[in-house]
């Protein structure tokens, strides 16, 4: 099993009753904006602008907030710049982390996260230390009360997934990028309601964390999701799904 989708559905119902909308709506507004100046503000042309507003929808953000957001993007209005890159290092039990930042100071964002990773027995590493573990994939996280393994498998594989996993309470299926959006909509006709869904960063392997560890991991990676400027966090730690709801919880 993996910790991944573990994480991504224990950070879903956590999000569900999360009253810092305004922290969320940021993460959403600066993705939009770097997603529109990168591939143009046309959602139809631009698939991750698509799936910002996507997501951004989910959160009930307002059309305008949207409209803006690309707007700051394309040029069209003034705004704060945003570079995007990735941090990379090490959590408790040498767990390898990967942190998605969005920011318009670098050196102030380095120096917060470096802090975090000291701060939660991790330590920052150089670029490239870790991410040659992860493959960039989609991942739709699925409870199992909503659907039998063989039928899901056959609509996924189907509509172009890569891989169906049995993850304990979940269905984890994996595909390439570029088939995400075709099975995320294959799933969602077929009236199944995913627990999460994304383009992520999914580890070759796992390094089973357990006790005293295993709650410090998630104590590194919640510190991380804290930052505003951190978009997303990916690891390869794995851990009992119990434990993870009690000490997420």
């Amino acid at each position: 099993m993996s910790g991944h989708s573990k994480w991504a559905t224990i950070k879903h119902k956590k999000g569900a009753l999360d009253a810092k909308r305004g922290k969320i709506f940021t993460r959403l507004i600066k993705e939009i904006s770097i997603a529109a100046k990168n591939g143009g503000g046309d959602p139809d042309a631009n698939p991750r602008l698509r799936g910002a507003i996507a997501a951004a929808k989910a959160e009930n953000m307002p059309a305008d907030n949207i409209k803006r957001a690309i707007q700051r993007g394309t040029g069209e209005l003034p705004g704060a710049t945003y570079e995007e890159f990735t941090l990379e290092g090490y959590g408790p039990g040498g767990v390898a982390l990967l942190a998605e930042i969005n920011t318009d100071n670098r050196n102030r964002t380095v120096s917060e996260i470096r802090h975090v990773f000291s701060k939660n027995g991790g330590n920052m590493a150089e670029a490239g230390a870790v991410s040659w573990m992860f493959h960039k994939k989609g991942d739709i996280v699925i409870p199992k009360s909503l659907a039998k393994e063989d039928d899901l498998m056959a609509l996924v594989l189907d509509a172009g997934a890569e891989d169906l996993r049995d993850d304990g309470e979940n269905w984890e299926i994996l595909t390439e990028p570029s088939a995400y959006e075709t099975v995320l909509e294959a799933v969602k006709k077929a009236g199944i309601a995913p627990a999460s869904a994304s383009i992520a960063m999914i580890p070759q392997n796992y390094i089973k964390l357990e006790g005293a560890a295993a709650a410090q991991m998630i104590r590194l990676m919640e510190a991380m999701e804290e930052q505003d400027d951190v978009q997303n966090v990916h690891s390869n730690f794995d851990i009992d799904q119990k434990l993870l709801e009690e000490v997420a919880g």
